[in-house]
């Protein structure tokens, strides 16, 4: 994943909070790996919350996060052709045509059978990176806790400093 810039527990618009990562450099496309991570970084707001509070006690903070990710899977489900099952064909989105705020045309890319297929895949892919966000922050659960005790401190910590308070 792209490096660590940095965290902040300062609310701007509506995200209570965020972490910023910065690319080292042009990107003009993505791997698979990296898209995975990616997953994985977006389901991690959500786990934290449900490793530290309990699964009755999550909020709605990680809304922005379940969408972007569930966005980037089915972009990589029907996009780019990362579904075994469904192969490496594009799948489109179902298209209308609006004139003056009314339909005149719609037209469906997929069919029932294949839009469920779709759903199940992204299915697959969130439901993996969210179980690999919760082994990595189960194994590194005093450095996230010791970076959110920081954040409460200091409020927005650089990459750097993240990486010191890890390094103890």
């Amino acid at each position: 994943a792209d490096p660590l810039h940095k965290a902040t527990i300062i609310p701007r618009g509506r995200a209570l909070g965020m972490v910023m990562q910065l690319p080292e450099g042009d990107k003009y496309s993505m791997s698979y790996k990296y898209m995975k991570s990616r997953l994985i970084i977006m389901m991690g707001g959500r786990v934290a919350e449900e490793i530290k509070f309990g699964k009755e006690n999550i909020t709605s903070g990680a809304s922005s996060d379940i969408e972007q990710a569930t966005k980037l899977a089915r972009a990589m489900v029907t996009q780019w052709g990362f579904s075994e099952k469904l192969g490496q064909v594009a799948y489109g989105e179902n298209q209308q045509e609006v004139f003056l705020g009314h339909s005149v045309a719609q037209s469906k890319n997929v069919s029932e059978e294949t839009a469920q297929i779709i759903d199940a895949e992204v299915r697959v892919l969130i439901d993996e990176a969210y179980e690999e966000a919760r082994r990595i922050l189960s194994v590194y659960i005093v450095d996230w806790i010791a970076i959110a005790v920081g954040r409460l401190e200091y409020e927005t910590l650089s990459g750097d400093e993240i990486k010191e308070l890890m390094a103890g």
